[in-house]
This record gives C-alpha cells, structure tokens and sequence, in this order.
C-alpha cells in the first residue's frame, strides 16, 4: 500500500487535522492543474479514474485503465511531480456502468475491471457495489452489496499482491456526480450504520487484504442547482464508528463547493480521504465561457462556444437527462450551469474539441489587458494565473489557475 496514504491514515487515526484530495477526474487539463498546484506546494495527491469514464470497454472517456494511468504518469512528468507523488484510484468500482444488465453480468464485467484497474497500477480501489442491476431494487442492502465487494477484492488480489493495495468500501455511497433529482435532504450516516457496515465488510475480507476507508455521508451533498453545507457545528459521531478497526479512516464524497473551513473540518471528524470532481470541472468550464464572453466583447469571434456545447448536448443527451432537475429551473440553464456539471461528458467530443480550438485560436496574440479581463475572473484567479503564464499562453494559464483555486481549499496547512 502507498506509503502517502499510510502516512494520512496514520496521522488522522492519531487525532490530526491530516487529510489528501482525491482529484476524480478524467478531463487532462484538471488533471494537470492539479498536479502542478501538488508540485507547487510540495504535497502528494490522489488522482482517480470512476468506472464510468475509464474502464475495459473505454469508458466514456475511450480510456482503458493502462491509457489513464499513461496519461496521469505523462502530466505529472510535464509538471514536474515526483510520479511518486501521485497515488492512482479507482472510484465506484463496480457494476454500475452495466446496471441494465443481469446481475451474473455486470459482475461479470466489473470483474473483469477490477482486474484491469490493479494491473495497471491503481493501489487505492474503492469497491461498489450498492446500486442494484436489472430486476433489483435501486440500492441495495449491506447483505447483498458485501459479498459482491468481496468477489471484486478477490479479483483485485489475484492480479497483484494484495499489500500493493488499500480498500476502501462503504454501501451508502453518494451517487457519482451528485445527488439525482428527488433525493430529500441530507441525513448523515449514522454510527450504528456505519459500524454494521465496517464489521461486515471486514470478515468477509478477512485473507482479501487492507480495508483502509469507509465511505459514508458526513452531511454534504450538491445537487443540480444547490449545495448542501457541512454544518460546521455538528459531529455526527463517525471517527468513533470505525475506532475499533485499526488503520480505517473516513472518506467523504461529493465535498464539491464547500466552504474553504468545511475540509480541515471534515478531517477533524475522521474524513482524511476528501473527493472532489465536478467542482473542478466547473471551474475550468467557467474560466473557458468567460475567455468566450470576453473574446466575443472584444470582436475576436462570432460563434459562441455555448452554442457549441448546447448542440453537442442535445445530440447525446444520454448523460444530462437523468440527472437533471426540471423543478429546479430551465434545462438549458442547467445543463450549462449545474453543479452537477454534466457537461463534463461532452468535453472529449470531436465537435467540442474544435470549439474550444476555435476558441483558443481566435485568442492567440491577443494582448489580455487587465481591465478586460476583470470583467470575467476574480482577483484571486488573476493573481494564481500570473506566475503560470510562464509555462502556458494567458488563456491557458487561466484555465489552470481556476482549475486550482478551486482545489486550493483542499490543501490546507498541515493536511
């Protein structure tokens, strides 16, 4: 198992206020702001691929595991981070990209992923399998999702030693991506739950290796249109939920939005495992329609990169439809804008990737005086994307000074 993670663990389990980012996402240019913020500040991160972007069939993405795991080694390089640095994840790995199929199935395929993920060199594997397939209900119980994760585990230590990896299981997992219209409120997991969860996730994981993490729900959440804040004053007791279980710490999904003071508090409660995804993706979407907003002002280009990405969207609207809320307001507003960010999916499409060239096109050699760009991007973001303007033309430096004071607030002093 990583060394960086056993470090955390360690210091969290010792009453630190010691937490890591994982940074789960599949989009290049997060990925490498996030590496380069990493080496910046001297601080290890995770990077994780979920199984619905990056899998044996391709994912979303049309990445293999090996293809991920090349491409993360290939920015960390570009950045100049210790590849050392950077501890690989698997996240949500189970049937849930084949949830249409028979249960036999989809276990069938996420076997067969499970096993990819470890060859390639995933060391952090979170294993789940609390969604039901066809003919089972949406979300299943501890008895039926435990010993599905075991099957998985087993998959994994067959292809590597079982010491190269760190478990970390849960079955009340948030959704990837967020809550999913009509979820009411956010309760925290209890400790009773979590508890009965852990103790049965151990025995059957007695000779399958280390579980390091359990995933539960600490009280955040965002959805379409709004996010749920950690409410700094409340400890719903789950540090001491997995106590008896030496070297077992929390992770909380869907932290995405927080309040800057929620992560160090996250990690005071047993939350050393920290993910966040679509907030980064959503702040590079942002930075990209304020550089088109600002070109289109300054009559650099006629066609707006919105327009684009409403074409491409409607044209596949397998990954947004689901996912969004009409009784949270306009479709097409959401779409563009939700904190869901489902426009993350669309993003490696050939037609958006020519807007985004047109874009860029359309920018080069132009001076980006400050005046204009204050109209778009907030002091903070102008001044992280100073120093990176050595390394990258202005209008990529602000994209990658977005993408981190998003991830910023993460890496707090002394995690």
């Amino acid at each position: 198992m990583s060394a960086i993670l056993q470090d955390v663990i360690a210091r969290n389990r010792a009453g630190a206020r010691a937490a890591i980012p994982s940074v789960c996402s599949a989009h290049p240019e997060v990925i490498e702001a996030s590496l380069r913020l990493a080496r910046q500040l001297g601080r290890p991160i995770v990077v994780e691929a979920t199984s619905n972007q990056v899998n044996q069939d391709g994912g979303y993405t049309g990445q293999t595991p090996a293809d991920f795991v090349a491409m993360v080694h290939k920015l960390a390089d570009k950045a100049g981070l210790d590849r050392a640095a950077v501890v690989l994840g698997g996240d949500h790995l189970g049937p849930q990209a084949w949830r249409s199929l028979a249960p036999e199935e989809a276990m069938a395929k996420a076997d067969a992923m499970v096993r990819a993920y470890a060859k390639a060199g995933f060391t952090k594997i979170h294993l789940d399998c609390s969604e039901g397939c066809a003919g089972e209900p949406a979300q299943l119980t501890d008895a039926e999702t435990v010993p599905r994760a075991a099957i998985l585990a087993r998959a994994a230590v067959e292809t590597v030693p079982g010491d190269r990896l760190l478990f970390v299981v849960g079955t009340e997992v948030p959704p990837p991506g967020g809550a999913r219209p009509g979820d009411q409120g956010i309760t925290p997991t209890s400790p009773e739950a979590a508890r009965a969860t852990l103790d049965a996730h151990m025995e059957a994981f007695r000779d399958l290796g280390r579980i390091g993490g359990l995933v539960v729900q600490p009280g955040v959440e965002f959805g379409a249109m709004e996010v749920h804040h950690l409410p700094m004053d409340r400890d719903p007791g789950l540090r001491e939920a997995v106590a008896h279980h030496e070297g077992v710490v929390l992770e909380a999904h869907s932290t995405d939005y927080q309040r800057p003071e929620a992560f160090p508090r996250l990690a005071e409660l047993g939350f050393a495992f920290q993910k966040v995804g679509p907030a980064l993706t959503f702040a590079w979407r942002e930075a990209a329609y304020a550089l088109d907003s600002l070109a289109q002002i300054a009559g650099w280009i006629d066609r707006d990169l919105s327009e684009s990405m409403e074409i491409v969207m409607l044209a596949d609207p397998r990954h947004w439809q689901r996912h969004l809320d009409p009784k949270a307001g306009e479709l097409r507003v959401q779409r563009h804008f939700s904190y869901a960010d489902r426009i993350r999916y669309y993003w490696p499409k050939p037609e958006a990737q020519a807007a985004l060239s047109r874009l860029r096109a359309a920018l080069q050699g132009k001076r980006l005086p400050d005046p204009l760009l204050r109209q778009g991007f907030c002091p903070a973001v102008l001044d992280r994307a100073e120093p990176l303007r050595a390394q990258f033309s202005p209008a990529d430096a602000l994209l990658q000074a977005s993408v981190q004071e998003a991830l910023a607030p993460y890496l707090f002093p002394d995690a």
